[in-house]
């Protein structure tokens, strides 16, 4: 298959999400045109090097573009101050300029921290994405959304800064975990959730070809959907102030479950997610929003994906229900002390909902973790 290329209309900041299989071997093409000087700095994981970094070296090296690696533990607690503190310095001692691309290479994690760490050094340099997950690919790569963790909740800490570039390689899926591309899963499930029913039709026919390796035109055709579906949200809402919210289905729900499991790998970011949209439109139903049976259709198809669709699933200690709701409570898209949800109206009519009550979700939670 051909390269797909899907266009981040932002003005100024615009930039180009590159889709397809081979897109790391001719990596050093895609970067030369912004450098202005032939050197990159990759920011990577021990994984993500071991597994992928000959490709993206294999590319670069085409093009005579000189690159050095800063490799970082795998995992959620590398999102932190000390390690943000620590990349910082090690850019600094490699005399990155402004006008340099950083190449945050790996999933979300790296992408997030990377993004962060050119947001805020010499007050904003120049990155690119290089996500090598399908989440990253799919979600955290794509809209400039860049933080770190925090004891008080997730990506708390951080800044809009848009990428010059994502390169979304659909063969580097081959190398991750069945796990994590089951979690990552969960982000393409919601693009069909929030607007897009014939999507969501199209992935209850398609997921399974998408975990396997010889899926890669369906890999593809899933990775395009979501960035054209990301692009558009992000364009008509950079920052986050109305419709781009909704990108965050299920996930006030699942940032809180992280945060009972410690951002740690107990609790993938996406298998959150999972039960955190199953919770979105259960809570639907209750306040007589969305029919029933949507509730049911989406629960089926995630507990047939292998995701967690229930608390018993989590196979964990009994999860208290005022804890889950303190942690929603530090929600970026909490206004006024209120608290605002992400809910639908059925599959694929997802909408903002302001002021939830408090009280009614704690009620509601503790029915669901009983």
């Amino acid at each position: 298959m051909s390269i797909d290329t899907v266009a981040v209309a932002l003005g100024e900041r615009s930039y180009d999400i590159h889709v397809g299989a081979g897109v790391l071997e001719n990596a050093g093409a895609y970067l030369a045109p912004l450098l202005q000087r032939p050197r990159v700095i990759v920011v990577t994981d021990k994984h993500v090097e071991a597994a992928q970094a000959s490709r993206l070296k294999s590319g670069l090296d085409a093009h005579r573009i000189d690159h050095k690696f800063i490799t970082l533990p795998p995992g959620e607690q590398t999102k932190s101050f000390s390690v943000l503190e620590n990349l910082t310095g090690a850019l600094l001692d490699m005399n990155v300029e402004r006008n340099d691309i950083v190449v945050a290479f790996g999933g979300g994690v790296i992408g997030d921290l990377t993004g962060f760490a050119c947001a805020i050094l010499r007050r904003g340099c120049r990155f690119v994405q290089a996500p090598t997950t399908l989440l990253a690919q799919v979600d955290s790569a794509v809209g400039g959304k860049t933080a770190i963790n925090v004891p008080h909740g997730k990506n708390l800490i951080g800044a809009f800064h848009q990428p010059e570039m994502v390169l979304a390689d659909v063969k580097a899926l081959d190398t991750l975990p069945a796990r994590e591309l089951r979690a990552g899963y969960a982000e393409v499930i919601k693009y069909g959730l929030i607007d897009d029913l014939a999507f969501y039709e199209w992935l209850g026919a398609n997921a399974e070809k998408l975990f396997t390796a010889t899926g890669v035109a369906e890999r593809q055709i899933a990775v395009k959907k979501s960035c054209q579906a990301k692009a558009a949200l992000v364009a008509k809402d950079e920052k986050e102030h109305g419709a781009r919210a909704l990108l965050n289905l299920g996930h006030t729900f699942g940032h809180a479950l992280e945060g009972i499991f410690g951002y740690s790998d107990k609790l993938l970011h996406g298998e959150a997610v999972a039960l955190g949209m199953i919770l979105a439109f259960e809570y639907s139903v209750r306040l007589g929003i969305c029919p029933k049976e949507d509730a049911e259709r989406i629960k089926s198809h995630i507990i047939t994906c292998g995701l967690p669709a229930s608390f018993a699933d989590l196979k964990a200690d009994p999860v208290p229900a005022d804890k889950l709701v303190t942690l929603m409570m530090q929600d970026k898209k909490r206004e006024a002390g209120k608290m605002t949800l992400i809910l639908a109206k059925g599959i694929g009519e997802a909408l903002i909902f302001k002021d939830a009550d408090t009280d009614d979700i704690f009620e509601f939670l503790k029915e669901k973790t009983a």
